[in-house]
């Protein structure tokens, strides 16, 4: 064919077929539509045949007069209706009398299963506090016993009194110390007695005197420097100083701590502060 004899032809030949085929599709697919019947336009209007109205019941044909309907409606009504609306009563009056006692043996319930849970917890306290007691007296009549049983093999080997305790800081029964010692005393070593010592502050005289604590197992003379005031009171010791034998610490703290509580004669001719010396013999003999 003559107006295909290039190939440029051929090709917007092929083209505008398919464009074409397209468009009929798309007409076919989506063209304009039509309603058999058709539709309607407007807004519909109920069936009536009266200006106003009520109810739900749609009537196929036209209404009677208004007060033949009323005089129907009052033939219609049953007479059994106030029987009705009592039997209603009564059974609203049933239905809340159950819920009340429902609602009371509920209560009682939950009281009774409260006071059961109450029961319990008392119950299983009381067993815990008796089982605690049992066990708090076992342990101390088995550590009586024992104690009574090491009292018998060690206890009053050396002793002839009567009296029954112990006191001291070792290890086994008995009263530790001296039978010439104070029952008061802290200490537990020393000979006992009045554990005096040697005061020198010039003319005054010592008019205190209280005895160093004697608390570790060593011997010796300590030699205390003091400075007393007019009043007689030592304001400073020194323990320790030139002609000391032991300087052992426990020696030295007891015999600063007792000087420092002894008490000298006041005397208003002396000076500020009176050096003086108290000398302290500590002694494990008898």
């Amino acid at each position: 064919m003559a107006f295909l004899d290039t190939t440029y032809k051929r090709k917007s030949a092929v083209l505008t077929a398919i464009i074409a085929a397209l468009m009929v599709l798309f007409l076919f697919l989506f063209g304009l539509k039509y309603y058999d019947p058709p539709l309607e336009f407007g807004i519909a209007v109920n069936f009536g045949t009266s200006d106003d109205g009520s109810g739900d019941v749609q009537p196929a044909e036209e209404l009677m007069p208004m007060q033949e309907q009323v005089t129907s409606t009052e033939e219609n009504i049953p007479e059994t209706q106030p029987e009705t609306a009592e039997i209603e009563s009564v059974a609203e009056e049933v239905v809340t009398q159950d819920n009340e006692d429902a609602i009371a043996i509920k209560k009682q319930k939950e009281a009774k299963l409260k006071q059961d849970a109450d029961n319990k917890i008392k119950l299983e306290k009381e067993r815990a506090d008796k089982a605690k007691k049992d066990a708090a007296d076992k342990t101390r009549k088995e550590q009586e016993a024992k104690k009574q049983q090491l009292d018998a093999l060690m206890g009053g080997l050396n002793s002839k009194g009567k009296a029954t305790g112990g006191e001291g800081d070792g290890k086994v029964a008995g009263d530790k110390g001296k039978t010439t010692g104070d029952p008061n005393a802290k200490g537990y070593y020393g000979s006992g007695g009045d554990g005096g010592g040697n005061y020198r502050l010039g003319n005054r005289q010592a008019v205190s005197k209280p005895k160093p604590l004697y608390e570790c197992n060593e011997e010796g003379n300590v030699y205390v420097s003091i400075a007393v005031d007019k009043g007689g009171n030592v304001v400073s010791a020194q323990a320790g100083v030139k002609g000391t034998t032991n300087t052992a610490p426990c020696l030295l703290e007891s015999a600063k701590a007792a000087a420092l509580k002894t008490k000298f004669s006041p005397d208003d001719t002396a000076p500020a502060k009176q050096i003086g010396t108290i000398i302290y013999n500590f002694s494990l003999s008898e």
